[in-house]
């Protein structure tokens, strides 16, 4: 079975038909030294990525955040991005109702997949964002050429980041490690709260699925959708974990004759970009034994959106949104 990037492709494809290669509102006439940090770093700051160490060497004052969900963390991070990427199609400030009213004022919206240079250079940043991104090498030199770029980690191409990963490389370039810590230290003890609430759930298998205008699918070990479950307690299904997958993927595609394959202890199953009741109202999915018994949540709007960006502030916000679903779902 072949492997897939169903998650990001389907997600950024459609992010770009909402945003499409629009900039958004001009913030181009902010004041060029007002600072983006309300907490002053500390500098020089290195970070390692995948393109060798990055040294900055001040407190940037003009960021621009174009990874998935890296405005998110700069935000939580207290920085006030000038420019950002609007992945979800949220519309506005590019952010969901967790980070509602963080900006002071809104960003210029940068394109997702094809950025506009041309537009990313005209905000005259000296820090660009792309820590949860493609790791693309001819993207990596084409921002570097116009400001100090923090690309993806050792092992982050195609949108492997980890929320760890993006929140310590951006915390690092803002001279914040220690602020980034709290925010990892706060999300860690938010699970652990729910876990240590539910001892039920250590070990149960869980499935994490989706369905596209393409078909199914569904993620495996590593991704940040069951990284998240397994946080919870839940352990990856065994029938998921055996599938085969190429190199780099996170994710595998799977046929509605042989969805079955899904079947868990708990699925967690949401649609990109297609009508819920795609999911709902499918025959096969209705056939599946966990569905059957009651055992599955469908998630659509901002908890599936908050789901699958895995920021610390969206994660917190599915904490107390998602959890309540799962309660249910495995409830004797």
């Amino acid at each position: 079975m072949r492997s897939t990037r169903i998650g990001i492709a389907a997600v950024v494809l459609a992010a770009l038909t909402l945003s499409a290669c629009s900039t958004g509102a001009s913030s181009t006439e902010e004041s060029d030294d007002s600072p983006t940090t309300t907490t002053a770093g500390t500098f020089p700051a290195t970070v390692d990525t995948k393109f060798g160490e990055v040294t900055i060497d001040e407190q940037p004052l003009r960021i621009v955040a174009l990874g998935w969900g890296d405005a998110e963390t700069v935000l939580a991070l207290g920085g006030q991005p000038v420019g950002a990427s609007d992945w979800l199609g949220f519309g506005g400030d590019g952010v969901g109702p967790w980070a509602e009213g963080m900006y002071e004022e809104s960003p210029e919206i940068i394109a997702t997949l094809e950025p506009s240079y041309e537009a990313i250079a005209a905000l005259e940043p000296d820090l660009i964002l792309d820590t949860k991104s493609s790791g693309d090498q001819d993207r990596y030199d084409r921002l570097s050429e116009i400001a100090t770029t923090v690309g993806v980690p050792e092992g982050g191409d195609s949108y492997l980041t980890t929320t760890e990963q993006q929140v310590e490389l951006i915390a690092g370039a803002l001279g914040l490690p220690d602020e980034g810590d709290a925010l990892l230290a706060d999300v860690d003890a938010a699970f652990e709260t729910v876990a240590t609430e539910h001892p039920e759930w250590d070990g149960l298998t869980v499935a994490a699925a989706t369905k596209t205008s393409e078909g199914w699918g569904a993620y495996i070990e590593g991704s940040g959708r069951v990284s998240y479950l397994e946080h919870l307690g839940f352990v990856q299904s065994p029938a998921i974990a055996a599938i085969e997958t190429n190199a780099g993927g996170f994710s595998v595609d799977i046929s509605s004759e042989n969805l079955d394959v899904i079947d868990a202890d708990l699925i967690v199953a949401f649609p990109i970009f297609i009508d819920t009741t795609e999911i709902t109202e499918d025959p096969q999915w209705l056939a599946v034994p966990a569905v059957e018994a009651g055992h599955a949540v469908v998630i659509d709007g901002d908890i599936s959106s908050a789901y699958s960006l895995g920021t610390t502030l969206a994660t917190q916000y599915s904490i107390d949104t998602l959890v309540p679903l799962l309660e249910e779902a495995t409830a004797e």
